[in-house]
This record gives C-alpha cells, sequence and structure tokens, in this order.
C-alpha cells in the first residue's frame, strides 16, 4: 500500500512549504481521511484519540478553502473574520492559533487568539486590524461581540474542539448564543476525543448530514501507553508519588489533582522536597499559566501539578509520563488525562494512585476503555523521622575518628630567619638555675608574715 503525503491531498504550495520546514512530510490517519472531506464541503463530526493530529486535521484544510479569499490590504474591510474556532480553555486556544499560524506563514492570512484572564482593552486593537481565522473561548468571544469588536456576520467555517469538555465545563448556553449571531449557510465541524450522548445531541442542533470518522472505538486508550494503578492508602499517597517522581521514567512528568487546592499544596510539598514542580491551575492568572507550562516545556520546571481543566491544552513532545494522584469521578477525563502521553507515536507510561475510596471510579473507567488496568504492588520506602535522623548524626559522631592535634607550620617569609625554626637547645655553659622561690631543698619556703602585736621578731 502506498504511503499517502501532504503533496497528495490538493495542499496549495505555500501550505506544504510550511509543512516542510516544520518537518510534516505525512499525514496521520485522522489527516489522511478528514482533510479530503473538509476540502469537499461536507459537515464533520470526528472523533480520535489525543495526540494524533487533530488541529491539522482542520486548519490545513481551512486554509486552503480561505486561500482565494487572502488579501495583502491593510485595510480592516478585507479582513472580516471568516473561520472561528471554539476551545475550551485558555491554553488549548493559545497551541491552536500558534499551529494556525505556523502553517500560514507564507499565505497573507492572519489569525488571532482571544482568551479570559487577560485584559480584554490588549486584544481590541488586534481585533480591529482585521483577521480572517479566529480562536477563542466562548466566554471571552461574547465579550468582545458585547463591545462591537468583532463581527461573525461572514464566517464561513465553524470549528468545535474538545467539544466534549466545553459541554461538561457548562459552555452550552454560550454556545447556542454564539451560533445564533453566525450565518445559517457555513460549514461546521466538531473534534473530540469522546463522544458522549450530550455530544450526539450538540450535534444534532448545529451539524447537517455530518460524516462521522472515528479513528479509534470511541473513547479507547492509545495502545502506545502502558497503564498501571497502584492500590494505596490516602495517607500513603504522598509518600508513593515521590518514590516514583525519583525513578527514571520521571524525567519529566505530569500529576494531576482534582481540585485546585490539592494541586497548590502538592507542588509546595514537593518544591519543599527539592523537586522541580509548579502547579497549573484555573486559580492562577493567565500570566502565571503560560508561565508555568514554558518553564515545563523548556525543562526548568520537571514535574507540572494539573487539575482537569488544564489538561486540554497541555501539548508535550514526547512526555514520557502521566500521573494521577487521584483519579477522576468522570471516566472520560481519564482518557483525556492519559492521552497527554504517547503522542505522535511515541511510548508513555500512566500511574494511577488509587485509593480503597476510589476503587468505585476505577471500575467506570474500565468499563469505559472496555480494558482491565494492570495492577501492581506498592512498596514504600520508609521514611525517616526526625528521631532517626538526629539518632543517624549522633551515630556519625561517635564513630568518626578523633583528629590529633598536629602543629601548624609557619608561615616563611621573604626575611624569615631559620634559627626561629629550630626546637630549643639549651646552651653547654649555662646552668640551669631553681627559682628564688624554692629552696635548696626543692621546696617553697614560706614567706615572713607580720605578726599581729609587735611587729616581725628581730633575730638575736
Amino acid at each position: 500500500m502506498n504511503t499517502i503525503k501532504f503533496s497528495d491531498l490538493g495542499l496549495a504550495p505555500e501550505i506544504l512549504k510550511a509543512l516542510e520546514e516544520f518537518g510534516y512530510t505525512t499525514p496521520t490517519p485522522i489527516q489522511a481521511q478528514a482533510i479530503p472531506l473538509v476540502l469537499n464541503g461536507c459537515d464533520l463530526m470526528a472523533g480520535a484519540q489525543t495526540g494524533t493530529g487533530k488541529t491539522a486535521a482542520f486548519a490545513l484544510p481551512m486554509l486552503q478553502k480561505l486561500l482565494p479569499l487572502a488579501s495583502t490590504s491593510t485595510s480592516p474591510a478585507r479582513h472580516p473574520v471568516r473561520a472561528l474556532i471554539l476551545v475550551p480553555t485558555r491554553e488549548l486556544a493559545v497551541q491552536v492559533e500558534e499551529s494556525v499560524r505556523v502553517y500560514a506563514k507564507h499565505t497573507p492570512l492572519r489569525s488571532l487568539v482571544v482568551f479570559g484572564g487577560v485584559d480584554i482593552k490588549t486584544q481590541t486593537p488586534h481585533l480591529k486590524t482585521g483577521v480572517e481565522i479566529l480562536v477563542a473561548t466562548p466566554g471571552r468571544l461574547l465579550d468582545h461581540i458585547e463591545q462591537k469588536s468583532v463581527q461573525l456576520g461572514q464566517v464561513q467555517m465553524l470549528v468545535l474542539d474538545e467539544a466534549d469538555r466545553m459541554l461538561d465545563m457548562g459552555f452550552m448556553p454560550d454556545l447556542k448564543r454564539i451560533l445564533a449571531l453566525l450565518p445559517e449557510k457555513r460549514q461546521n465541524l466538531m473534534f473530540s476525543a469522546t463522544f458522549s450522548k450530550e455530544i450526539k445531541k450538540l450535534s444534532e442542533e448545529f451539524l447537517t448530514n455530518p460524516t462521522l470518522i472515528e479513528m479509534a472505538r470511541s473513547n479507547a486508550t492509545s495502545e502506545n501507553v502502558t497503564q498501571k494503578v497502584y492500590s494505596v492508602a490516602q495517607s500513603d499517597k504522598h509518600a508513593l508519588l515521590a518514590q516514583i517522581l525519583k525513578g527514571s521514567d520521571a524525567s519529566q512528568a505530569i500529576v494531576f489533582t482534582k481540585t485546585k487546592l490539592t494541586a497548590s499544596r502538592l507542588a509546595k510539598q514537593l518544591q519543599r522536597e527539592g523537586v522541580l514542580a509548579d502547579a497549573i491551575h484555573g486559580d492562577k492568572s493567565q500570566l502565571e499559566r503560560m508561565q508555568a507550562l514554558e518553564a515545563f516545556k523548556q525543562g526548568t520546571v520537571s514535574i507540572l501539578i494539573a487539575t482537569d481543566v488544564a489538561a486540554r491544552g497541555l501539548d508535550i513532545d514526547q512526555l514520557p509520563m502521566v500521573i494521577n494522584y487521584e483519579i477522576p469521578s468522570a471516566p472520560e477525563d481519564y482518557v483525556h488525562r492519559i492521552g497527554r502521553t504517547g503522542r505522535a507515536g511515541a511510548s508513555g507510561i500512566a500511574v494511577s494512585l488509587v485509593s480503597p475510596e476510589e476503587e468505585k471510579y476505577l471500575k467506570e473507567i474500565e468499563k469505559l476503555i472496555k480494558h482491565e488496568i494492570q495492577r501492581e504492588n506498592a512498596t514504600i520506602q520508609a521514611t525517616p523521622t526526625k528521631a532517626d535522623i538526629v539518632e543517624k548524626k549522633s551515630r556519625a559522631t561517635r564513630d568518626e575518628p578523633v583528629e590529633r592535634y598536629s602543629p601548624r607550620p609557619l608561615p616563611k617569609g621573604k626575611n624569615h630567619d631559620a634559627w626561629f625554626d629550630k626546637p630549643y637547645e639549651p646552651s653547654g655553659n649555662t646552668a640551669i638555675r631553681p627559682p628564688s622561690s624554692l629552696s635548696k631543698s626543692g621546696t617553697k619556703a614560706k614567706a615572713e608574715v607580720a605578726a599581729l602585736l609587735g611587729g616581725l621578731r628581730r633575730p638575736e
């Protein structure tokens, strides 16, 4: 069977040049199937595991369809929003727009990303200059619509990326408001790693005769990811986590928690223990989240503690390990969490620390993925107490050899006289006389003391 290349998919030379510079020559299975369908104008409902190249699957044909409408004019009117990409999280929005910008680098098409957590006034001037492709989170897009800084009347393509997560986060009312503002005649694309009943209901509301693509069984996990479960008491989780992070497989890892409070507390504990860790969650400012993510990508932070909200925006190449410090109560979130590793054909490890209270959630996960996860025996090394540390120091002090005194050599200057370095030698003609305070017998002579009456006795 001949291998399909990007050049076989009918993409423009400008787009192929950008792909070649980025090192892409062969499309992934989801890209090979989705790109021709999007170019033909079909509405699409695509399901594929995370890390399989979904962004390029909709971004590349989108650029190809908009390229004939591209303009080199500086007039904002010549650059209306023609394609809208909605995503659930800030981090994912940034990464999607970065990919679009890379693919469009040799075309006149403009792209922009808008999201909450930052001052809206910094985004408005860029919007008013005109962009063809807008990547946005739903809430911030509605803010711009209310301020009349963006018009959606010429949108030809709509993409919902990670659609299931948008429903989980309660974006349905915002989505309906946005859909009501778009032209009825448009192409709709919906991408997701999991398909629930709610997702299928949403697809019926805004997709028209969609073509369904499922690259793997719905809600399946990647075969490249080795999944392990450690049964451990809740009180022993931190000790086991610290032990795992000291292993060779955890040179870089994302640790998932269920709450923002646990993420912050866990990051601080690991930092006190000398681990290069940081937390990323919804309570942190956008700048703090971006700085933490960039530090993790650059390797200055090796362990990133994250909540499920942040999971959808973390796209790290060659991430070796994911650890579920707390397994999620929603089984679909497990699929997304472990999808952060084993991406683009690489192998990965997903470790879950499961307390007895969480066994019910684990059974739901195994039911969803139709796979029983391998159990491992957790052997936790005893953590030394303060008393153990004191005793160890005391024992080390007792066992230390006693250093005997050795005189420090005198410094030798330029004009130093060697006579001063010689040991003392008494001269031969000098008699050693006893001190005057000693008698001839060698005993100390009694001192004369004045009498209380009559003074000293005179010699007769």
